[in-house]
């Protein structure tokens, strides 16, 4: 069996995202080590312990995630590497930018037989405009071009930003890509759940940032009330280090005018999920939103962009399971949802059914783990497509 580092690049969230691969992993008599960086709402005491509850071994990393300083990257790139040359890893995972970045390249330096990137999203500098974000395009387009070389399997999560990374002077060999279903849902942990009866109910799940649409979601709630004054929009989420990150200030304006009922960071979203009638998310660009898969496997109806890593948790053959819209476009998200709550409860049972299949059919963990499982152990990749697996 072999022995695997996955480094991560959120600490707040490793074990949301990577805890059933983590147990997937021990299951199949793998040692696992996860290196994560320091929680900022959630303590380290809190993710180590939820880590070790899995089997595997936490380690924290000194990585500032939204920091430009690159004293604190050089910090960091020094963990991994004295990590991975004491830590005989037959393989490594790497998982958000700055692990891919920097992380795979210490693997491949280290001798680690076996590295796998994977590309969960492109981030800020890819949906926001300006001189910065152009900036931040640039370099890292020259880090990702730096880095896949030195990864023996580039996992994708959505076409588009294989697609995008490639224009950009990062282009990955069709013998060394593989496709995944994001970072898959657990089918059992999530189940069908009936739709609510009583006021609709119109949730979003997501870190409070500009560009996963959170000020659209507002406006939009602001419209639909004229409306429907009965509808009550609901927001989980936490205010993150981020630079497009909506400021507390304004999150309580919205709160105290009425547009949106704000519930604060949940780790455990089930029981918001089960109480919505539609489930929305914005975003300007996703890798494959978790949020959304597990809104699917819940049966909800989505509304979400017709973006990248979006438009994938959408279909409308054989039945529809949702609403794409333009990004960036709040009165298309009002009309989207004012049509979808003008739908009889047969005709959203039914949306939701459709959601519940295209989770199973596309988004099953255990199908997105065996993948990720196959690609650190050095077995055959089914050929990349231009859908995730």
């Amino acid at each position: 069996m072999a022995r695997i580092c996955i480094v991560n690049g959120i600490g707040d969230t490793v074990v949301r995202f990577r805890g059933a691969l983590i147990a997937s992993l021990v299951r199949a008599g793998h040692s696992v080590v996860v290196s994560t960086p320091h929680g900022e709402e959630v303590s380290d005491a809190s993710i180590a312990a939820q880590v070790e509850a899995l089997g595997a071994r936490c380690v924290f990393s000194p990585l500032a995630r939204t920091s430009l300083n690159p004293l604190r990257d050089r910090a960091a790139i020094h963990h991994w590497r004295k990590l991975f040359a004491s830590g005989q890893f037959d393989a490594v995972l790497t998982t958000n930018p700055k692990p891919v970045f920097h992380a795979t390249r210490a693997a491949r330096a280290a001798g680690v037989p076996r590295v796998v990137a994977m590309i969960t999203g492109l981030g800020y500098a890819f949906t926001a405009t300006g001189m910065k974000p152009r900036v931040l395009r640039r370099l890292a387009g020259w880090l990702y071009a730096r880095a896949f070389p030195c990864a023996n399997v580039v996992l994708f999560q959505n076409e588009d930003d294989r697609c995008v990374l490639a224009t950009i002077g990062a282009s990955v060999p069709e013998t060394k890509c593989g496709s995944i279903g994001g970072s898959g849902v657990d089918l059992s942990q999530f189940p069908r759940r009936p739709m609510p009866s009583g006021a609709p109910i119109i949730l979003m799940v997501a870190r409070l940032l500009v560009d996963k649409g959170v000020r659209e979601f507002k406006e939009a709630a602001r419209m639909v009330k004229r409306a429907r004054p009965d509808a009550r929009f609901r927001l989980v989420g936490w205010i993150d280090s981020n630079p497009s990150a909506v400021s507390r200030s304004e999150l309580d304006r919205w709160v105290a005018e009425g547009a949106v009922e704000y519930v604060g960071r949940l780790d455990d979203v089930r029981d918001e999920l089960a109480k919505c009638t539609i489930f929305a998310l914005p975003s300007y660009r996703e890798g494959t939103p978790m949020s959304v898969l597990e809104a699917l496997a819940t049966g909800r109806p989505i509304i979400t962009t017709n973006a990248p890593g979006c438009r994938e948790t959408v279909r409308h053959a054989p039945e529809t399971n949702g609403v794409l819209i333009p990004i960036q476009d709040a009165q298309a998200l009002a009309d989207s949802i004012l049509s979808v709550l003008e739908k009889s409860p047969l005709e959203l049972a039914r949306m939701g059914d459709a959601s519940r299949s295209l989770a199973e059919e596309r988004f099953d963990v255990r199908v997105v783990n065996a993948t990720i499982e196959q690609a650190l152990i050095q077995s055959p990749l089914p050929a990349a497509s231009a859908h995730p697996a």
